[in-house]
């Protein structure tokens, strides 16, 4: 368990809910239906995830 980062993975999880709040809140204020808006959000917040995922990794590969 050397070198294992506690935070990495709570950041990961904390942007992709933070992301899919966010991209349902604006998606309804615009008029979208909640199912629709709800859609749009999962992309988002898959989208968003894996960004930071990439993010991370690159980072860790250059050490």
């Amino acid at each position: 368990m050397r070198g294992y980062n506690i935070w990495r993975p709570i950041m990961l999880i904390a942007v992709a809910l933070l992301t899919r709040t966010l991209v349902s809140s604006i998606c309804l204020m615009f008029g979208m239906s909640p199912e629709s808006a709800s859609s749009v959000a999962m992309l988002g917040m898959v989208a968003a995830a894996l960004v930071m995922y990439n993010r991370m990794m690159k980072s860790r590969r250059r050490k």
